[in-house]
């Protein structure tokens, strides 16, 4: 008879938390106890799961060893891991982070179970596993298999992210500003989750920017990709802000060691887990955001050879980011670590 856990969800009533949420729900997950968590200021009000109301407790130091917890999934914010996860590890669970506090510790593993699942096992070093950003999962899903098949040397990468990847308040700006658009008010339309007006516009910055010109976004991109496929792949990304709700795109051009055909990459990604693709140009069948709301895996097209190189790939990407590029991610991690928590 299979286990049962006691699983915290924190940070339940964000964005991430309720496509958590429904996640447990769809796949059934083996739950003893659902305790949601939030601060203070949420504390009180309630989430459905299979119907029913469940009432958020505030996020202490004590409640991960008051509930008996087993599995932490932490979606409230880096500063809000930083201080609770280490009280959670404490108590006894094994902590599923997904900020970017400890993305990059290096007794830390950041998992993608797709792509290194075998990580999962360097989790009682600390305690934690991090959960990869959501532009970073969705990419070196699609690496993978084409790394394993014909050796990749170097990414090019400009993403087109979601309102949704800076928090539902994003979101809600982006709807506010084109419902003052249609009223003619849109320049007196205040801008405060992004420094720009984000409504019919784009922004070339996600995160702040560094010191070699790139943002933290974009550098991200390239050491949470080596960190997760053990190799120091050649790396440069172009991170922008648009105006769609859900839903990450990313255009790839990938240089390998030896000549590649698009028919093959095709071949090679249709095999891989949880990649679907989607490329029939001439029936206007590619990967879109608006295709991708809700589904759990990710969509590749556009796939074609490069026109003066031939062990150059070009592709486009799209995945739902809240679920994908988080929460979905998060769940399969805390499935992985059942299947080898109950192994042993």
């Amino acid at each position: 008879m299979q286990k049962k856990y006691n699983v915290a969800v924190v940070g339940a009533n964000g964005a991430v938390g309720e496509e958590i949420l429904t996640i447990l729900q769809e796949i059934d997950f083996p739950l003893n106890k659902l305790v949601p968590l939030a601060s203070s200021r949420s504390a009180g009000d309630t989430v459905e799961f299979y119907g029913k109301e469940i009432v958020i407790q505030e996020l202490t130091d004590d409640i991960f060893e008051e509930e008996e917890i087993e599995i932490a999934l932490f979606s409230a914010g880096g500063s809000v891991s930083a201080q609770f996860a280490p009280a959670a590890v404490k108590a006894g669970a094994v902590v599923i982070d997904n900020t970017s506090h400890f993305r990059m510790d290096k007794d830390v593993p950041l998992v993608v179970p797709e792509v290194n699942p075998q990580d999962i096992a360097k989790w009682k070093d600390t305690g934690i596993i991090a959960n990869p950003n959501c532009s970073t999962i969705q990419m070196v899903q699609t690496l993978k298999p084409l790394d394993d098949a014909y050796d990749l040397l170097r990414v090019d990468v400009s993403t087109y992210q979601a309102t949704s990847g800076a928090g539902k308040t994003a979101m809600k700006e982006l709807v506010t500003q084109m419902q003052d658009f249609f009223a003619f008010k849109l320049s007196d339309s205040e801008h405060k989750a992004f420094n720009q007006q984000i409504a019919l516009n784009v922004i070339p910055q996600i995160d702040v920017f560094m010191d070699n010109g790139y943002t933290k976004e974009e550098m991200k991109m390239t050491n949470e990709t080596s960190k997760i496929m053990h190799k120091d792949i050649a790396l440069s990304a172009t991170c922008v802000r648009v105006p769609t709700l859900r839903g990450h795109a990313e255009a790839l051009t990938l240089t390998f060691d030896s000549e590649v055909q698009a028919d093959e990459v095709r071949d090679v990604l249709s095999k891989a887990p949880n990649i679907v693709i989607l490329d029939k140009p001439e029936e206007a069948l590619y990967p879109m955001p608006a295709t991708c709301v809700d589904m759990n895996e990710t969509f590749v097209g556009r796939i074609r050879n490069d026109n003066f190189s031939k062990n150059i790939i070009h592709m486009f990407i799209v995945a739902d980011n809240l679920r994908v590029g988080a929460a979905t991610n998060a769940v399969r991690i805390a499935q992985k670590w059942v299947e080898m928590n109950e192994g042993n």
